[in-house]
């Protein structure tokens, strides 16, 4: 398939029949469209008409409703907000998603009365016709179907029967299904999805092509393409473990580590900067590079927890460990004026608690941080025993220092000395502007320029708070008020306080960036109070560490604990969440969507996933596996189930839009980064140095300056740093990379992978100059490096991009392309685009016509898309 980003098939995760899109540069003509031909679900449902969620099936509903399955979800949406676990918020001391709370007598009658729906008031006031009488009430949002009313009655009547939440119960690994096809099963993955579609009278599709195959592992499992020497190995290795062979290859590569990172950076909130409005530079990067080192070498998930949450209270704790602990330490730091410290503090806690209980519990908790949780079994009281596992770190809160201790600090000599150069260059600057000063506003040696009687008569407030500090202590921020007020009339003075901001920022920031990382350390003796309504200033009754009974088989367990205990709690085999919470993002890194979609919530709002056997089956098998990660890769990425085409029929659409089944294969738009190093490496661009501090790659004008007021601009640098792999770009809390279109902010913690489909990304990879020289690196590359015709070259660039020859359709609208663009680039135009230097051997019209398909190909669904 031949065909521009931005289209319907990358948004719906299909692939359509193969289709031709041409497009010519400059915008000259206006894009034709040839041969396109859609299923035809999708042009009977229109465009904007796709089914959003759920599936779509022809069966009965089966015999016996469960009430996990069928009953918890309604009620979460329509029940619990009134009758659920929140008793602040309960209405009519009702409460419903208990047994006991649900069949208590309410003076004669109760709301549930097990296999009678004729005597329980919740069915009669479901059924009724009376607005005054029904539920949910007229107003509520949420109407029942005649088919959910149904299903309320048929349960009362089948008994009620109550069970827990399936998430709050322990995995255990069942055996695996009896349904089983011996010829497609690869691991027991597959025996778990085979089963699910025999039910539902679905095959798996075949095995997706081998190109496709090794295209597809080599980007999940290093996030860059595979070479051209790569894919023919694959293609000419026959034995039965060839594609097992690629598989340990890619993971043994130092790649891995780097592609892996990513999610772990989002959900860690990781970021270069503090955040809120001055969004001060911090440098937490060796941190970054910590997660990295710790997943190229495996390092078991249950460690990678331990040292995270509590590296520092291991028995002599390394500096690696203490380092590991920066991860609580990512959080936004506030230095706005009128924030009161304790304020700051307290966020700081939450942003710690919520984060935690996001990634290893899987539950919205910070949902009771004022009050106890609406849905889920979590009190404000438990909210606050998690808390107290933070509070122990002795953070004031106080200013923006993005290092406040405890610290560790990772400084060498170098360091150092560029520190002293910074100051010097810093005094020079003040000193200028001093003198400058001192013959603008006379005064006695000594005295401050305000002290000057010319500066007596100044009115503007900014500008004599300025006066009244001693140059070389003035912030850069209000000397934009003297340079907007003496632009005019004192350019020495304004061209002397420009180079003062100047020196002062190249001071500030390298000092921030230098290798002062934040940690965690137990230190203190504090008190952690319940506070009302979540707010820092009104605290109640005292809480000490504790865990949620829920997740603790039912038990209220609190004492003197600390983080260390925690992070052995939350990996403990009594946990039941933290496993299936784990498998279930990576099964979203590879599929797109978790097992169960709501990757960010385990809770009671969720939908019991379509595939919970597997779900399960894998939280054991990663546990008992000594919680080794590759491993657990590598059983996903080597399943059948992983290997199936992505191809799609109209009926699959129709039945199952959103791949719940999985019967095919995953296909889905490469996150932007992924876009970007995947551009790099096919032009032959890409630095790969690893770690160290982050680097500032090309990024239009203005962007950090409108988002920051004017007193932040972006320096962009130079040579092999605007290269580097995206994982290193210097990370703006403020203004993310605007190249990352589709990337969390980083402000808090966010586990759930977001694709978005608008136009706005065609500008960017069609027009970004990181694009545009990343394809005249390919245009370089295919005419220096492979031999033979424009047909040939043509072919070689387009499985360079794809990974498969292209079709003769194709290579006829390639080559017809080609010539359009040699025909305009005769008329003297450029093609330069970026810092590296063009081959000057090559001709500039033919390197300008074949930059300009590199970037025609950079830019094809199939490119940007994970087939």
């Amino acid at each position: 398939m031949l065909c521009f980003l931005g289209t319907l098939p990358s948004l719906l995760d299909i692939e359509p029949d193969r289709g031709i899109f041409y497009i010519y540069p400059m915008n000259l003509k206006t894009v034709t469209i040839e041969n396109v031909r859609w299923p035809v679900a999708l042009l009977a449902s229109g465009l904007w008409g796709m089914p959003q969620a759920g599936l779509v099936f022809a069966e009965e509903l089966e015999e016996r409703v469960s009430f996990n399955h069928d009953i918890r979800p309604i009620m979460s949406d329509t029940c619990f907000q009134c009758h659920g676990p929140d008793k602040n918020a309960r209405e009519a001391d009702l409460r419903l998603d208990s047994i006991e709370g649900a069949t208590r007598d309410l003076g004669g009658y109760a709301a549930i009365v097990p296999g009678d729906p004729d005597e329980s008031e919740l069915v009669w006031r479901i059924l009724t016709d009376d607005d005054s009488e029904r539920m949910p009430p007229v107003e509520h949002p949420r109407k029942l179907t005649d088919g959910e009313k149904e299903l309320f009655r048929k349960w009362v009547e089948q008994g009620a029967e109550y069970e827990a939440h399936w998430a709050f119960i322990p995995p255990e690994r069942s055996a695996l299904p009896a349904e089983r096809d011996s010829s497609w099963e690869r691991n027991p993955i597959d025996a778990f999805i085979f089963s699910k579609l025999k039910q539902k009278k679905l095959t798996p599709s075949p095995e997706a092509d081998r190109e496709s195959l090794i295209r597809r592992v080599t980007l999940d499992l290093t996030g860059l393409p595979p070479t051209l020497e790569e894919i023919d190995a694959f293609l000419e290795d026959r034995s039965p473990d060839a594609y097992e062979k690629v598989v340990d290859r890619l993971l043994a590569s130092p790649r891995y580590g780097e592609r892996m990172v990513w999610e772990w950076l989002d959900a860690a909130r990781y970021a270069d900067s503090n955040g809120y409005q001055n969004d001060d530079e911090r440098g937490m990067w060796p941190w970054r590079d910590w997660a990295v080192d710790a997943l190229n070498s495996n390092m078991p998930f249950d460690q990678f927890t331990i040292e995270q949450l509590a590296g520092d209270l291991l028995p002599q704790a390394s500096q690696d460990q203490k380092l590991a602990t920066a991860f609580l330490r990512n959080h936004m730091i506030n230095g706005e004026g009128g924030r009161l410290a304790e304020e700051n503090r307290i966020d700081y806690l939450v942003d710690q608690t919520d984060t935690v209980s996001t990634i290893w519990m899987g539950l919205t908790m910070g949902c009771a941080r004022c009050h106890d949780h609406k849905y889920d079994p979590v009190s404000q009281r438990e909210y606050y025993q998690l808390m107290a596992f933070f509070d122990k770190t002795e953070v004031t809160g106080k200013g923006r220092n993005p290092q406040t201790a405890p610290i560790l600090d990772l400084t060498t000599e170098v360091h150092d000395r560029r520190v002293e150069e910074l100051e010097a260059a810093k005094k020079i600057a003040a000193d200028r502007l001093d003198a400058v000063e001192r013959v603008l506003f006379p005064r006695e040696e000594g005295a401050l320029a305000i002290e000057s009687e010319k500066a007596k008569s100044i009115t503007n407030g900014t500008i004599q708070g300025i006066l009244k500090q001693p140059v070389i202590e003035r912030r850069p921020e209000p000397l934009t008020e003297i340079i907007a007020v003496y632009s005019e009339t004192e350019p020495e003075y304004v061209q002397a306080t420009l180079d003062y901001i100047d020196a002062y920022k190249d001071l500030d920031v390298y000092s921030n960036l230098r290798p002062i990382v934040m940690i965690m350390e137990d230190s203190v003796e504090r008190d952690t109070h319940i506070l009302e309504n979540g707010l820092y200033d009104q605290p109640r009754e005292k809480v000490i560490t504790g865990f949620p009974s829920a997740l603790n088989g039912g038990e209220e367990e609190t004492g003197d604990f600390n983080r260390l205990d925690l992070a052995e709690w939350l990996m403990s085999e009594a946990n039941p969440l933290t496993a299936r919470v784990t498998v279930n993002r990576y099964w979203q890194q590879f599929f797109g969507r978790g097992i169960l979609e709501q990757v960010e919530n385990f809770g009671v709002q969720s939908k019991p996933p379509v595939h919970e056997a597997l779900l399960d089956w894998l939280a054991v098998e990663f546990r008992e596996n000594n919680w080794n990660v590759k491993e657990i890769h590598k059983l996903i990425v080597t399943s059948a189930t992983y290997r199936q085409s992505s191809r799609v029929s109209s009926e699959l659409i129709k039945r199952d839009p959103q791949n719940e089944l999985l019967a095919r294969g995953p296909r889905f738009r490469m996150p932007s980064w992924m876009i970007r190093d995947q551009a790099l490496a096919l032009g032959g661009l890409l630095n790969e140095d690893r770690g160290g501090p982050p680097v500032m790659p090309y990024q239009p004008e203005g962007i950090w300056k409108e988002a920051s007021f004017g007193f932040i601009e972006y320096e962009q640098g130079s040579g092999e740093d605007l290269y580097r792999r995206s994982l290193y770009t210097f990370w703006r809390r403020i203004v993310g990379p605007p190249i990352f279109f589709d990337a969390t902010p980083r402000q808090v913690c966010e586990v759930k992978s977001k694709r978005t489909n608008t136009p706005l990304h065609a500008l960017t990879t069609l027009n970004d100059v990181t694009f545009a020289e990343a394809a005249r690196g390919l245009a370089e590359r295919v005419l220096t490096e492979f031999k033979g015709g424009d047909s040939k070259r043509l072919q070689t660039a387009f499985r360079m991009t794809t990974a498969r020859a292209p079709s003769k359709t194709e290579q006829r609208t390639l080559s017809t392309a080609l010539d359009k663009y040699r025909s305009y680039f005769r008329k003297d135009r450029d093609a330069s685009a970026g810092e590296s230097k063009r081959n000057d051997r090559l001709d500039p019209v033919e390197h300008a016509a074949w930059a300009t398909v590199g970037l025609m190909l950079l830019n094809l669904d199939e490119a940007i898309t994970k087939e």
